[in-house]
């Protein structure tokens, strides 16, 4: 079957809001990316897709805006884009800011959260067990997103900005690390629950390197599996420096 016709039995976006086609079919195409209906070196038309979906190139030409600056497709200038492949040096390069950042976000939160957002983790880390043992991948990684957010809740911007937009850049590869390794759910949610505890405990080093940890666990096996003569250089340049013990205290 060709590229085409494969695109012409795409499902289509559900539109929650006439105000907001652009979003869903944003969010409908990051779908498809990351469940491989469009699978890296696919060619997208955006005149094709509009037609396909029932909408205007304008709405589209914005999804694609949005999934560029996601690092899911490369556009070009004559409207047509192509789903981005599985990068080693891209994965390294996200996951060693994530690193950094997130481990900044933990060691500034620690001691510091509310009652009120030690009760959103807790119920964000019940919600991803339920929505696993539902297979309920959507889910999990709403409430995934939820958890994170609150381990750097005392960061501000362009902390925060940086640290979601990256960890969005990275959703394609953690995607794949439970795919590919299904014991991983267990595994994230002991190191889960171990980073909350720590930030809860007022703990700032371990905050850190906790939440490091967890990042470059995930990065490497994936980085393993993608780009397997891949060392992570930046990945393990990230984490030395978090694990530094004469960092430990201010």
């Amino acid at each position: 079957m060709s590229t085409i016709d494969a695109l012409e039995l795409l499902p289509p976006p559900v539109f929650t809001d006439p105000r907001r086609v652009s979003v869903d079919l944003h969010l409908h195409l990051r779908r498809l990316v990351f469940e491989n209906h469009l699978p890296p070196g696919t060619v997208l038309k955006q005149a094709q897709l509009a037609r396909i979906f029932g909408v205007s190139r304008t709405p589209m030409r914005e999804a694609f805006r949005m999934l560029q600056e996601e690092g899911l497709i490369d556009t070009a200038v004559d409207q047509r884009a192509r789903v981005r492949a599985l990068d080693g040096d891209e994965l390294d390069q996200l996951y060693s800011v994530r690193i950094t950042l997130e481990a900044l976000g933990a060691r500034l939160t620690a001691g510091r959260l509310a009652s009120s957002e030690r009760t959103r983790a807790l119920a964000a880390l019940d919600t991803m067990e339920r929505a696993q043992l539902d297979e309920d991948l959507e889910g999990w990684m709403s409430a995934h997103r939820r958890f994170h957010r609150v381990c750097v809740a005392r960061a501000d911007e362009p902390i925060v900005r940086v640290i979601d937009s990256y960890a969005q850049r990275s959703e394609r590869y953690l995607r794949l690390y439970q795919l590919w390794h299904p014991q991983s759910f267990a595994i994230a949610h002991r190191e889960h629950a171990d980073i909350l505890d720590a930030i809860v405990e007022g703990n700032v080093a371990k905050s850190g390197t906790r939440i490091a940890d967890h990042l470059a666990h995930t990065s490497i096996t994936v980085l393993a599996d993608v780009a397997g003569g891949n060392d992570g250089r930046a990945i393990r340049h990230a984490l030395a420096m978090v694990r530094d013990p004469r960092r430990g205290s201010i």
